[in-house]
């Protein structure tokens, strides 16, 4: 099985940490993220995944070629012009193949997700498009969900100045191959505003448990480097 780790931002909020390190390779607690995501990737028994570049790709290039676990086969893409977080999978279907599942993950989170127990809930709901969730302590900042009593996802607003619901966009995705045919052709396209409220009604929510944390902000940074447990 196959996966996405979307590593491209330039992480101008973390600056000027992210002047010259990558905010997929922020040091949290003597590891990188993207070593961290290796090694979930590798427990759910994921054996290739494409790491998009654009903000100091030679650094994520280095990176990879000297740290990637053996049983992992990566490739890298480079987007000199930024694709946006579906236009970079639509753009690789090739990649995805005939796989009937592949996971997106933004590389800047940090997280002790079971991605197996993930796939496993997306498998068991027939999804179409299946969204990690967790609990925002300002939902006014996130796109926020409302689910049902199937994990159904009824209501979903980017952003909302009014929040019905705490339960965030995780940037962890699901995605059952049907789902590429309703990727626009267009020069950016984002799964947050051009795709998932397409999908209500039709998407599940899952509400990861353990820990979850964007590193996008110092405080949100600090925060996950006090709290990060140290193991997975």
């Amino acid at each position: 099985m196959k996966a996405f780790l979307l590593a491209a931002g330039k992480g101008t909020r973390l600056r000027p940490l992210t002047d010259t390190v990558p905010k997929c390779l922020v040091d949290i607690q003597g590891r990188p993220l993207l070593s961290i995501w290796f090694e979930l990737l590798g427990r759910a028994g994921i054996t290739d995944v494409l790491i998009n570049t654009h903000h100091l790709p030679e650094v994520v290039e280095r990176y990879v070629h000297e740290h990637t676990p053996p049983d992992l086969r990566v490739t890298l893409f480079h987007e000199k012009e930024l694709l946006g977080s579906a236009g970079t999978v639509k753009h690789n279907r090739d990649f995805i193949g005939a796989d009937p599942e592949t996971l997106i993950i933004y590389a800047d989170n940090l997280s002790s997700i079971d991605l197996r127990a993930f796939l496993q809930f997306h498998q068991r709901k027939q999804s179409l498009f299946t969204m990690g969730l967790f609990r925002a302590a300002a939902p006014e900042e996130c796109g926020i969900a409302t689910l049902d009593a199937d994990k159904r996802v009824v209501a979903f607003t980017e952003k909302p100045k009014n929040p019905v619901s705490d339960l965030a966009n995780a940037g962890i995705y699901a995605m059952s191959r049907e789902l590429l045919d309703l990727i626009p052709d267009q020069p950016l396209a984002d799964f947050g505003y051009d795709i998932i409220p397409q999908l209500v009604g039709k998407m599940y929510g899952y509400l990861i448990p353990g820990y979850y944390m964007d590193i996008g902000t110092w405080e949100r940074l600090e925060r996950a480097r006090r709290e990060w447990p140290g193991r997975i």
